[in-house]
């Protein structure tokens, strides 16, 4: 009886232990099950087999660039402003690597070099829409850039706004450790705030940064200067920021303008990991300096040589983008989407690629079983989006902005609210649409990347679409 026992017990045990072994290499698209939203489903064998490669899918080929830079990457120690250095990576011997800066329509060309990062590196353009092939997505969209070699990214820089690039391989360490940067895109005309300042926010060895400099950083500006913050979350974990010294206003969010911005004072902009926010304000004219704070003491303070900014503590209340700003057409209709999506974000035990542990789910079902949402070119696509895994996560995907619906049931009627990361609270439930106008396969994750490493992430694939490069292969892990 107790050898029955436990072979009843440990019996199922086995088979799912042996039932999540991965493969040494596979291809995203033999993961999970299609999932058509209730749109036109394609033949199995054609999902797999004809149509397009990723490595069609490039930015243009036949045209000079406009902006051309190398990132070098290598595997060094970071020094810091205080005197300490932290072991990581750099790009052209800096972290954050170089701010790469275009106009509106130029095309834009980034050589990166991996030195010495010994795991193999890419550059993903966190929140830009490039051409799938661009993506720099490890084992979906390219092979890793191995110690050595060498990868050109081209795109056409179509969108104005603040964005940032870094490596999606081994992403959950890498991005960490110091592989990124910032991506500006400047309208082609318009007047610009007389100051511009972009806020990388990142913690390097215990110690949160402003574009890699902890405390206070002095920002010259004169009084009754307009000033433009570029606000970047490059952690893992959520961030909050807040401005005293002068009302300010939200102008665009994860690289999108918001309509009509109000004034806002004692109110704090909750910053997802890896989501953006541009806020602007005026210097004082009798004087005195603002003060745009991140936390942990950590803060630039705007303003004339030797003025002061008041400190305030971290407001309580935050900024509701559900309702922020006056409503605007948003281009087409989400009462006539083509496809419905769930994405529900869930925990518990089971095996990771032959691991023990308490895992995250999507839609009930562990890593690699989950669903790859199928799409075509021009659908109208909604998803609901609901987290009930005890943990809050900020939800990012690939190629294409989408504009919240709905949270908690409750619809938006402020500016529309454009996103490509969008932090998901536990016991929260957002809708959100978009046009599928990216053709390509595209990652939808988790941005706190090691929740991802963990199995939290999905696919969206336009029909007829595949990639060649293998998970594994080439040392391919975008996790």
């Amino acid at each position: 009886m107790p050898i029955a026992a436990a072979l009843a017990v440990l019996g199922p045990l086995g088979w799912w232990w042996q039932d999540s072994l991965m493969p040494d290499t596979y291809s995203v698209m033999d993961m999970g099950y299609p999932d058509y939203g209730g749109g036109a489903r394609v033949d199995h064998a054609t999902m797999h087999h004809g149509g397009a490669e990723v490595t069609a899918l490039t930015g243009p080929r036949d045209r000079a660039a406009d902006v051309s830079i190398t990132l070098v990457a290598r595997a060094e120690r970071i020094g810091l402003p205080d005197g300490r250095g932290v072991a990581g990576y750099t790009l052209n011997h800096a972290s954050p690597g170089p701010e790469i800066r275009a106009r509106q329509g130029q095309l834009v060309e980034v050589r990166l070099v991996n030195e010495s990062v010994p795991d193999g590196v890419t550059l993903h353009w966190h929140g830009y829409d490039v051409p799938n092939a661009e993506d720099g997505v490890a084992g979906v969209t390219q092979d890793a850039v191995a110690p050595g070699q060498s990868h050109v990214y081209r795109f056409v820089a179509a969108d104005a706004g603040t964005y940032w690039y870094h490596s999606h391989q081994v992403s959950h360490e890498q991005v960490r450790l110091g592989l990124f940067g910032a991506l500006v895109v400047d309208p082609p005309t318009g007047a610009p705030a007389a100051v511009d300042r972009l806020a990388l926010v990142h913690t390097y060895g215990g110690r949160r940064t402003i574009a890699g400099r902890p405390d206070e950083t002095s920002v010259a500006a004169a009084p009754g200067s307009t000033v433009r913050v570029r606000l970047v979350n490059t952690d893992q974990g959520t961030a909050r920021a807040w401005v005293s010294g002068a009302a300010f206003r939200l102008v665009a969010v994860d690289g999108r303008d918001r309509n009509a911005p109000p004034p806002v004072t004692g109110a704090a902009i909750v910053l997802p990991a890896g989501g953006r926010a541009d806020v602007e304000f005026a210097v004082p004219d009798a004087g005195g300096a603002v003060r745009v704070d991140v936390g942990a003491g950590t803060a630039l303070v705007v303003g004339p040589e030797g003025a002061v900014a008041p400190v305030t503590p971290e407001p309580k209340a935050s900024i509701d983008l559900l309702s922020y700003g006056t409503p605007a057409p948003i281009g087409f209709d989400p009462a006539t989407a083509t496809r419905r999506f769930d994405y529900r974000i869930g925990r518990r035990f089971g095996f990771l690629d032959g691991r023990p542990g308490l895992w995250w789910t999507i839609n009930g079902k562990l890593y690699p079983d989950v669903p790859m949402y199928m799409v075509s070119t021009g659908d109208v696509v909604r998803m609901t989006i609901a987290n009930s895994s005890g943990e809050t996560h900020p939800m990012h995907l690939h190629g294409h902005h989408a504009v919240v619906l709905s949270r908690n049931g409750v619809a938006a009627t402020g500016s529309p609210w454009w996103t490509d990361s969008l932090e998901v609270a536990d016991g929260e439930t957002y809708e959100i649409a978009f046009i599928a106008d990216n053709p390509g396969v595209w990652v939808d994750h988790c941005h706190n990347l090691s929740h991802a490493a963990e199995g939290l992430l999905a696919h969206l694939a336009y029909t007829g679409v595949t990639t060649p490069y293998r998970i594994g292969s080439a040392h391919n892990h975008p996790e």
